[in-house]
């Protein structure tokens, strides 16, 4: 048989036909519904083109106990009747049987995946969306940064020997500072002013370890002699302090220091400190 469910249009209630056969029948609309619905059922269960073999309108009239409810559907095309094979169903293959149920089950199907289609369409156009608008902020941050001017690499002057100018962009690397042009022409200047050429001025920022050049820093230190208690280290922390803060550096240690007068001796690898004789 065709299966366990039918057709039924969601404007059944109000279709003209209906409405012809509950006025012929005197009932309502709902009831002359539910008889239709039990007449198809019945069909839908016996019968798989539509006829059903030994059955005349009175049999029906019986099974839906409603005397004069096949007349009804047969006055509005919806029930035929043949002595001879019984009644029938017209265009029973359109909304029932099981063609019919396939062909809805069909349309319930695409219906569905239309459904997720459009889902996974408004997915993906969203992914696209984001992704153009990747794509666009993307291109406005490189736009912005070829807008911005950027630092030309410093080239090496003819007269500074690789080696210093490697040490001394080294020396800057570690501090911190990239050496700038407009840095550059400030140690040049210095080194005119102190009478040094710009590669002599380098190569004794790269020995002192300064990042900057003064000619005041290179004066100070022509005047200034080395005091006899003075070592190297305790001259490397002046120069650099001259760097930072050149009127803040203290005097040698001849000038000012209390104890010049005495000696450093080493003395069983412990420095002690003992008067001269």
């Amino acid at each position: 048989m065709a299966g366990d469910w039918i057709k039924m249009r969601a404007d059944l209630f109000t279709h003209p036909k209906v409405v012809r056969m509950a006025s012929a029948l005197k009932a309502d609309t709902l009831r002359t519904v539910g008889g239709l619905m039990s007449a198809w059922c019945l069909f839908d269960a016996h019968s798989e083109d539509g006829l059903l073999e030994g059955y005349s309108p009175e049999v029906l009239d019986a099974h839906l106990r409603w005397e004069g409810f096949s007349k009804a559907m047969m006055s509005v095309g919806w029930l035929e009747f043949d002595p001879e094979n019984g009644l029938a169903l017209p265009r029973f293959d359109t909304h029932n049987g099981q063609s019919a149920k396939r062909r809805a089950q069909d349309a319930d199907r695409k219906r569905d995946v239309r459904k997720v289609s459009a889902s996974e369409a408004d997915k993906k156009r969203t992914r696209e969306e984001k992704r153009r608008e990747d794509i666009s902020s993307s291109d406005e941050e490189e736009k912005k940064a070829a807008a911005r001017p950027r630092a030309a690499k410093l080239e090496r002057p003819a007269e500074v020997p690789e080696s210093v100018w490697a040490d001394f962009l080294a020396i800057r690397k570690a501090k911190k500072s990239p050496l700038t042009t407009t840095a550059l022409q400030g140690i040049e200047r210095e080194a005119r002013k102190a009478g040094m050429s710009l590669a002599q001025a380098l190569s004794e920022c790269c020995t002192r370890g300064w990042q900057g050049f003064k000619a005041d820093w290179m004066a100070a230190a022509a005047t200034r002699p080395q005091a006899q208690g003075e070592t190297s280290y305790q001259r490397s922390m002046r120069e650099r302090a001259a760097e930072f803060a050149p009127l803040a550096v203290r005097a040698a240690p001849s000038q000012l220091d209390p104890f010049h007068d005495l000696e450093l001796v080493d003395v069983v690898s412990q420095p002690v400190l003992i008067a001269a004789a």
